[in-house]
């Protein structure tokens, strides 16, 4: 009885040990399945990213051929290698308007700014009586336009001896006998030319002179493109070296048209300069070398004298074939105390007036060329690139009586 007691209580034991070995067992297996689960699967890779930096000590993935290289076999920059230059591309090459028939051309825009002295003119002269007070008026209208006393004068007498023998005057024949006295005027039998083609040398060189503010760096530009138009070849020389942008703003214009520009540093010697163009223009065999000097003051004895240091310089290659004064229209009897010092400085041989449609003043043309003896060659009539024209008095003087 009692070993039967002991045998099942062997067994029991026996069955308890088993089941809580299987208990363990179940947990041991457990985590190690939890321990083994393999990773849930890579996202999809963002195309977006940049690719991941390398990590110390991991391989390229293309191994190298040649050998690697230590520090002293590296040769290092000296800095003696040109810096990368960036290719600009080339400035389009304009072709300018023909000269020919320009004044015509830009007839409507003079007309606009001188209409009022030809129809106060006409006006006057077609009252039925012409007494002295009538003829003071048209005297008035003539110095307003800053025709100039002797002129004036000149022309009021010719009419009034025209108008006694006329007799009865027609609208039409007022009209072409104010043409023909302000034709006189003007000067038909002057040679214009502005002389570019010397006859037993190339190039032609002309220098342009003024004050400041009157436009000549422009006009020289505008110059330029003329001489293109008209079949030349031209080499500008930027001789203004003291105004920064003077030297950019005349090579603009050159390149428009395919001229080359000689240029110094700035606040470099003028003289030195208009040498140096001089000098390349014979080189390159063109026919036209253009120097655009420094604007300067007429009052400014030292600049004054530099002009004349320019002009001295250039004669050692050639003597100057046009020496042109670029006036200011607007300034009026101003302009005339301008160009009497240049002309004592330089030998003016042709007066360029710019700004001529903006001002009322066309008398401008007659007063400037009797005060220095020498011809209107080119007007400015506006901003634009074609707009300087050269003289012609027959278009001049039809824009001032109008139709």
């Amino acid at each position: 009885m009692d070993t039967g007691r002991v045998m099942e209580t062997v067994i029991l034991a026996v069955v308890i040990a088993v089941v809580v070995l299987g208990v363990l067992g179940g947990l041991v297996v457990g985590s190690r399945r939890k321990k083994s689960l393999p990773p849930p699967p890579p996202a999809a890779p963002d195309i977006t990213a940049p690719p991941a930096e390398p990590h110390v000590g991991d391989e390229a993935e293309t191994p190298r051929d040649e050998p690697r290289r230590t520090i002293e076999e590296v040769d290092l920059p000296d800095g003696s290698a040109p810096p990368a230059t960036v290719e600009l591309p080339p400035t389009e090459i304009e072709v300018p308007e023909p000269t020919a028939g320009r004044l015509v051309r830009l007839r409507t825009r003079l007309s606009r700014s001188q209409n009022a002295l030809g129809k106060g003119l006409l006006t006057l002269l077609s009252r039925e009586h012409l007494d002295d007070d009538t003829w003071e008026e048209i005297e008035d209208i003539l110095l307003t336009a800053d025709v100039g006393v002797a002129p004036t004068q000149e022309l009021v007498d010719g009419l009034r001896a025209r108008v006694k023998v006329l007799g009865t005057r027609t609208p039409d024949e007022l009209r072409a006998l104010l043409r023909e006295e302000l034709l006189k005027l003007v000067g038909t039998e002057v040679d214009r030319t502005v002389r570019t083609e010397p006859d037993e040398r190339k190039p032609g060189i002309v220098m342009v002179v003024g004050v400041n503010g009157t436009g000549k760096t422009t006009t020289t530009g505008k110059l330029a493109r003329v001489l293109v138009a008209d079949g030349r070849s031209v080499v500008l020389g930027a001789a203004d070296t003291f105004r920064a942008a003077a030297a950019d703003q005349l090579q603009t214009w050159g390149e428009r048209v395919g001229a080359h520009t000689v240029r110094g540093p700035e606040g470099g010697d003028p003289a030195s300069v208009a040498f140096d163009a001089v000098k390349e223009g014979k080189e390159m065999g063109v026919d036209v070398v253009l120097i655009d000097t420094a604007g300067r003051l007429h009052t400014k004895t030292g600049l004054m004298d530099e002009l004349g240091k320019v002009k001295r310089v250039v004669e050692k290659h050639a003597p100057l074939d046009e020496v042109l004064l670029v006036l200011d229209a607007t300034t009026g009897q101003n302009g005339l105390v301008q160009a009497r010092v240049f002309a004592e400085v330089v030998d003016i041989t042709g007066i360029v007036l710019t700004k001529l449609d903006g001002t009322a003043k066309g008398g401008i043309v007659v007063a400037v060329q009797r005060e220095l003896g020498v011809p209107v060659k080119l007007i400015g009539l506006g901003e634009g690139a074609d707009d300087l024209a050269p003289f012609e008095p027959e278009a001049f003087v039809d824009a001032l009586i109008g139709d």
